[in-house]
């Protein structure tokens, strides 16, 4: 097989007027909605869609096995305490403080809430919806869906509806698995069970439609890039320069919003973004973005209805 190299030796050879490259040589776009439909931006006008997830995951962990910045090295069978006090920090410090955060600029997120979190503060769950913000499912508890039967899965996820509703009033119509990790099942009951849309996606910066089951369902997606679980206790990177890649990401969608739909997704988990230094990166990062013209937060579940109703938003009918 030629390499690179070699390939564009050849090439020089036989000179830029002869060159002939084979069709097969690349491979051909296979979606179709990207080629066919014409750039265009929001309908109501909109820049650049921010939309911010909030996740109400603390209490809500497994007693073992849980992601935490404490080194794996603990004996089988022993609880790891100190690792327990990083989650209850996000409902004693985390939630709140970010809370606080969302009135200051007077916004609404959405708070992706797992059904234990909830369970175990159920004062704090009420208070995320008396302030007007989105309660999102994240499940009952960190029990992976991927592995289920398909009634494990509809049970796994309607107890989790019902226990949030007993608790706030709040019916959810949004979903996220953990760690984005769905099963091949589902999109099709969260269809059956009144969902119009889910987040475990990370393919465009845009939401989008898919057909389930002859109806439109839709894909808000979400970004690991401008995640704070990628931060932990500040293994990988800094706040600041968390703030940095916020900007920067911004820039380039608000840029590119003149022409097409564009959002802008980033994360912030009770336990991480709820600390003091986050939440100062947060209120930096707010005050730059929202100076800008056309630009705006919104709770997923109003991104999804405009999506739903925008007769220009990408329908992608090949979506697994």
């Amino acid at each position: 097989m030629s390499t690179r190299k070699e390939f564009l030796k050849n090439a020089s050879l036989l000179g830029a007027g002869a060159m002939f490259i084979p069709k097969t040589l690349f491979s051909e776009p296979t979606d179709k909605s990207v080629i066919t439909r014409e750039p265009t931006g929001w309908s109501d006008g909109t820049r650049l869609i921010i939309s911010i997830s909030m996740q109400f995951e603390a209490g809500g962990e497994p007693e073992f096995g849980f992601d935490s910045p404490f080194p794996a090295n603990l004996k089988t069978g022993f609880p790891d305490l100190p690792a327990k006090t990083w989650f209850t920090y996000g409902y004693k410090e985390g939630i709140s403080r970010m809370l606080d955060l969302w009135d200051k600029h007077n916004i609404k997120v959405t708070s992706h809430v797992i059904g234990g979190a909830a369970q175990k503060s159920p004062d704090l769950t009420r208070e995320i919806a008396k302030r007007g913000h989105e309660i999102s499912g994240h499940g009952l508890y960190w029990t992976p869906e991927y592995a289920m039967s398909y009634e494990e899965e509809k049970k796994f996820i309607k107890d989790s509806v019902d226990l949030i509703k007993n608790i706030t009033g709040q019916t959810t119509t949004g979903y996220n698995c953990n760690w984005l990790r769905r099963s091949k099942n589902t999109i099709k009951i969260l269809q059956e069970l009144g969902f119009t849309y889910h987040i475990d996606d990370l393919s465009r910066d845009e939401p989008f439609l898919i057909p389930v089951e002859g109806k439109k369902f839709v894909v808000v997606p979400y970004t690991l890039r401008c995640n704070d679980i990628l931060l932990l206790e500040g293994r990988n990177f800094s706040s600041t320069q968390f703030l940095e890649t916020l900007k920067l990401e911004f820039d380039q969608l608000y840029k590119e919003g003149a022409t097409k739909k564009r959002m802008m997704s980033f994360s912030a988990h009770d336990r991480i973004s709820g600390t003091p230094a986050q939440v100062n990166v947060m209120d930096q990062f707010l005050k730059y973005a929202l100076q800008h013209e056309g630009v705006k937060v919104m709770r997923k579940d109003d991104i999804a209805k405009l999506t739903m109703n925008d007769k220009t938003s990408l329908i992608d009918p090949d979506y697994h």
